[in-house]
């Protein structure tokens, strides 16, 4: 007897919504995504480190060459206050834009059952039927509802009223430059190379990204960091996230958003103490623009037709470089579950306890690299448990 293939809803259209939506449908399934947005996402986080699990749709199921979207390095390498190597080794990463994987996972899935402007506002479901609701009055009623709407999942707030993402006591001060507008001391600091400064409760990391027109030829890249700097919650903090119309932002400060003061602040802090290239790109920045970091763990991610995925129940800090590879991981574990039992609350019954494991093993690693670099000062270049991935290579 033909299998009768379920009919689901993924609520969030990022990446690991995507992600999700494209294997769901590869296995029979018919999908449909909610995207409260009412435009297609525009780049969130600048670059994003891509591990296997991110990139993997993209090679094996739509057919796209590593190269055609990621930039690469080879070296890992940390430098002194002076400019100085203090350790290099072999360590290859792949690295992208967010806009450059979203774009590539939307072509893959299509604009037709991608819904703009579909805000989920609540789920109800029995025994036999799950249904999202809509802010415009519609609802869809399905077989399963994949909740991969983010860190600020309201999916999970119905679920979990009383658990919110917690401050980690820093942030991260991000930002992008052409590599052609910088000197050519500082392109030779960050060539082929993954590069570090650690400094006492602080730390920032450079890597290549591809180029606004989505070039990943070297000198045609865009330079991007991402640098961690401590902030008390409270007075220290609102300070910071104090746009310049006087708003006070909760997670992120947009390019452009952070007021004059503390901008120079910021770069006045690494002209003093960070290497002379990574103060020049710093200082290059035209509109850095700042997350607040948190992190939030659930203890369950399955409620019948109903199950969390990506950072709607882990959300890690960045240290670890696994938050999209982990709600990727997510997907083709769902997914592999529902090829080989079409019964969504059997599906996904089985499928909670790999990845509330995994889940929490990641979440565990992320917080002890972050306290290593920003509180105890006990960060080590050569640990190989501070290496990037979902799993703990130590």
């Amino acid at each position: 007897m033909r299998r009768s293939f379920p009919t689901i809803a993924v609520v969030g259209g990022s990446l690991g919504g995507l992600t999700a939506a494209l294997l769901l449908r590869d296995v029979g399934c018919e999908v449909t995504v909610h995207e409260r947005s009412t435009a297609e996402l525009e780049a969130r986080g600048a670059g994003i480190v891509v591990l296997p699990e991110t990139s993997r749709y993209l090679v094996e199921r739509a057919g796209l060459p590593l190269d055609a979207f990621t930039c690469s390095t080879e070296r890992l390498r940390y430098l002194d206050a002076d400019g100085s190597v203090v350790h290099d080794e072999h360590r290859p990463y792949r690295y992208s834009g967010w806009r450059t994987i979203y774009a590539a996972l939307l072509d893959a899935f299509g604009r037709d059952r991608y819904r703009l402007g579909s805000e989920v506002v609540d789920l109800t479901g029995d025994h036999d039927r799950a249904t999202v609701h809509l802010a415009d009055g519609g609802s869809e009623t399905v077989s399963l509802v994949v909740a991969a709407d983010g860190s600020a999942s309201r999916c999970r707030q119905m679920f979990f009223p009383d658990i919110a993402p917690a401050y980690a006591g820093y942030v991260a001060w991000r930002g992008t430059v052409p590599e052609s507008a910088l000197s050519a001391s500082a392109r030779a600091a960050f060539d082929d190379a993954l590069v570090y400064e650690v400094i006492p409760r602080s730390h920032i990391l450079v890597y290549p990204i591809p180029g606004e027109d989505g070039s990943t030829a070297p000198g045609e890249r865009l330079l991007n960091f991402v640098w961690y700097r401590n902030y008390a919650a409270g007075a220290e903090l609102d300070a910071l996230m104090t746009d310049r119309d006087g708003v006070l932002r909760e997670r992120t400060l947009p390019p452009g958003a952070a007021t004059d003061d503390n901008v120079e602040e910021a770069r006045s802090f690494a002209r003093a103490n960070l290497a002379p290239a990574i103060a020049e790109l710093v200082e290059a920045t035209e509109r850095p623009f700042v997350q607040a970091i948190y992190d939030l763990e659930v203890p369950r991610m399955s409620f019948g037709r109903f199950c969390l995925v990506g950072d709607a129940a882990f959300l890690l800090r960045p240290h670890i470089a696994a938050g999209t590879a982990k709600a990727c991981a997510d997907a083709w574990a769902l997914a592999h579950e529902l090829e080989h039992e079409d019964h969504p609350p059997c599906a996904i019954r089985d499928w909670e306890p790999g990845r509330l494991a995994a889940g929490r093993a990641a979440l565990e690693r992320a917080r002890r690299n972050g306290v290593r670099s920003q509180f105890e000062g006990t960060w080590d270049p050569a640990d190989p448990s501070l290496a990037f991935g979902l799993a703990d290579p130590a």
